[in-house]
């Protein structure tokens, strides 16, 4: 799945053309290497994103290309 529908799909970012420009920006890494927003996101990469000053980590558990909002939170966990 591409990092940019990862990130709103599990509602890490809300919107996906956010997610697009901290991806463009250089504001999130994958594996700790600077990410596009087409990277390809997978089980068991950690995801970094710099959300002003506040760096948050997390770890991908699973990949689906559609979830409801209450089971958002099951598919990363914060590091």
């Amino acid at each position: 799945m591409r990092l940019d529908k990862y990130l709103k799909v599990s509602r890490i970012i809300k919107r996906r053309t956010v997610a697009n420009e901290a991806c463009d920006a250089g504001r999130v890494t994958i594996n700790g290497r600077p990410a596009k927003a087409s990277a390809d996101v997978k089980e068991g990469d950690v995801l970094e994103i710099q959300f002003g000053t506040k760096p948050v980590k997390v770890e991908v558990l699973s990949v689906k290309e559609t979830v409801r909002k209450e089971e958002a939170a099951e598919m990363f966990k914060y590091l």
